[in-house]
């Protein structure tokens, strides 16, 4: 989750709401891809978890140790919540650092022109992150949850906006606490070039985003042992505030488009509101009360551009809109799949046949196909069903074409190779139909003789 925003410029209107959203339309030249990864951080020593302060009274060095380090390293600019660190961002190249609620280190990159350089950024912030984070005696499992302590267990950040919402979750969900503090994810953000095309991607990516939960499934351990799901990260998501998550079934209605989106976003309640350095917890209340400067809490107060990019950040669908399209449906994994993340999605979308192929292939699904596919991703992975086809076979045909889009993109690193590269450890998943959940379960059963203590030496970055 990226830092909050600041914009004080005062909103007057439901149409300068929608006027936000439709400023992000970019010409095909100015498309980037935007890389987000989040990695739960461990002791080496025992494979304990990282508070933020650190243990012994702060002689074993915690989150704000390793802030602190990557700062110097870094020269990136503090995010301060107080007289606490809380992130970092990158002043020249628009990336940042930042910590989900349980401690999660999560970079969001820069946006970039090819995967080549978000791949190359990626590896360089491991690097950096490693110098910083070895003496510390700290690692980061590739995995897409923590497979082994407690929520009790789990540290607490010390985030405003995490304290709002740690007691609003419980009220509307089952797992909504598990989510923010146990879970990791990749996504990438992708540029849209227009009001339709930004409703033929969100289709798209929408009805394939259980696609990507089955090809990037990494989390069958909770507690120790297995959970029963191979995406439990994705499970999690079906019983966390359904207000705000799910696979919105009327982006796909006759009409659709940006004002579409304002009015869902507009009826989903708020967390916050942020007023210098203060959050005010509103939770529950409505935006458009805020809008009309009829907020109970903060009579009076009326919303600002900052309020509206703050409140879009607070939803959770599938795939969220924002001045861009976010992916939101993959487990966290090895540095190879957090490469495939971003060139699954640039293929399909930044190659116009590639996104016609994948409307193609989605289209005749109906709302309760795409719910349905939702509902049992999780559990069965490639092995699920969807409209009397494998969705293995739907994989196959998405990774075939997002190939064919990325060879037609054409952008070649310094050995001339192109981005078809990243495809291949999601096309040897295909080919082989297990996926790293499926390995992990396999060497739980047998080599690791029924523990989760090794995923800390042989899936950790």
């Amino acid at each position: 989750m990226a830092r909050d925003v600041s914009d004080s410029t005062p909103v007057g209107s439901r149409d300068d709401l929608v006027a936000y959203l439709a400023a992000g339309s970019k010409p095909r030249s100015a498309w980037r891809i935007g890389t987000e990864h989040e990695k739960v951080p461990f002791y080496v020593a025992d494979n304990s978890p990282v508070p933020y302060e650190g243990r012994d009274g702060g002689r074993i060095g915690g989150i704000r140790k390793l802030l602190e380090g990557m700062q110097g390293l870094l020269g990136w600019q503090p995010i301060m919540e107080g007289d606490h660190p809380i992130g970092l961002y990158d002043v020249t190249g628009g990336g940042a650092i930042s910590l989900e609620p349980g401690g999660q280190f999560e970079l969001s990159g820069a946006p970039l022109e090819s995967v080549h350089q978000t791949c190359c950024e990626l590896h360089a912030h491991l690097a950096q992150l490693k110098e910083v984070a070895r003496p510390l005696g700290i690692g980061f499992l590739a995995l897409g949850m923590s497979p082994k302590w407690t929520r009790e267990e789990t540290p607490v950040m010390p985030k405003g906006r995490y304290d709002i919402m740690r007691r609003y979750m419980p009220k509307v969900g089952g797992h909504g606490l598990d989510m923010m503090f146990r879970t990791a994810t990749v996504q990438v953000n992708l540029d849209f070039g227009s009001e339709a095309d930004m409703v033929k991607k969100l289709r798209v990516s929408l009805a394939l985003q259980p696609v990507a939960t089955a090809l990037f499934a990494n989390s069958p351990f909770t507690d120790g042992r297995p959970n029963g799901f191979l995406s439990m990260r994705s499970e999690i998501w079906r019983d966390t505030d359904g207000d705000r998550t799910g696979m919105m079934p009327f982006a796909f209605e006759e009409g659709m488009g940006f004002e579409r989106y304002v009015d869902y976003a507009l009826d989903v309640p708020m967390y916050f509101v942020k007023r210098g350095d203060t959050y005010h917890d509103v939770a529950g209340a409505s935006f458009r009360d805020l809008l009309a400067g009829r907020l109970p809490q903060l009579p009076g107060e009326r919303a600002t551009l900052s309020d509206w990019a703050n409140h879009l950040s607070t939803l959770f669908p599938e795939v969220r809109l924002k001045r861009y399209l976010e992916m939101r449906g993959s487990d966290g994994g090895p540095t190879g799949m957090l490469c495939a993340e971003p060139a699954f999605w640039a293929g399909l979308f930044y190659d116009e046949l590639a996104l016609d192929g994948a409307w193609e292939l989605v289209k005749g699904w109906t709302a309760a196909d795409r719910q349905m596919l939702r509902d049992i991703v999780p559990r069965e992975g490639l092995r699920s069903t969807v409209a009397g086809r494998s969705l293995r076979d739907v994989a196959r045909d998405a990774l075939a074409l997002s190939r064919a889009g990325l060879a037609r993109r054409a952008r070649l690193d310094a050995q001339g190779r192109d981005e078809t590269m990243f495809l291949e450890p999601l096309e040897r998943i295909v080919a082989e139909g297990r996926t790293l959940a499926d390995i992990l379960l396999a060497k739980y059963h047998n080599d690791w003789h029924g523990s989760v203590e090794p995923a800390f030496r042989k899936y950790a970055y």
